[in-house]
């Protein structure tokens, strides 16, 4: 595949993570409390801790998986390839806040890698195929996606749109 192809779909998959992790966010932002129903319905396990926390709400896995799905067919790629690669990256947010939760760390506070690894690597591993990535560029993928991140949650704080620079 010549370099201007891969940049190509390197980027739609990137895009694609990107709207699917910050569609809750801005959901969150533009809707306040409303629909702000959490996905463990304030289930508290054997430790004591919540099973995911508050900031995991079906508002936000329904806004990742419409937004998510509706810019994968404008990059080309389909509705269905969207939705699967949302509720993909959702499960894996929602696999770190669980375990952030067992770590007892609260919910909204940082644990780098944890954070961001689960939410790429997971929908990457099971779409490889389908997106037609090879085990390299998957990591390569992964690890762009957590620079970016990591770099781009300040900029989204101090513009209001997260609660907390990380």
């Amino acid at each position: 595949m010549e370099w201007w192809s891969l940049f190509k779909k390197d980027l739609s998959i990137l895009v694609l993570l990107g709207v699917a992790n910050s569609a809750p966010i801005l959901s969150r932002v533009l809707m306040g409390k409303r629909f702000s129903t959490p996905v463990d319905l304030g289930l508290t396990l054997w430790d004591g801790r919540r099973l995911f926390g508050d900031h995991k709400t079906f508002r936000g896995i329904l806004a990742s998986l419409i937004f998510t799905s509706i810019v994968s067919q404008i990059l080309g790629l389909g509705l269905l390839l969207g939705a699967r690669l949302s509720l993909l990256s959702m499960g894996g947010d929602l696999a770190s806040s669980f375990v952030k939760r067992r770590m007892g760390l609260q919910s909204g506070k940082r644990a780098t890698g944890i954070d961001q690894v689960p939410e790429a690597l997971i929908p990457l591993l099971v779409l490889r195929q389908e997106l037609g990535l090879d085990y390299q560029e998957i990591i390569y993928l992964v690890a762009l996606f957590f620079i970016l991140e990591v770099f781009i949650s300040p900029l989204l704080y101090a513009i209001r749109i997260r609660r907390a620079p990380y």
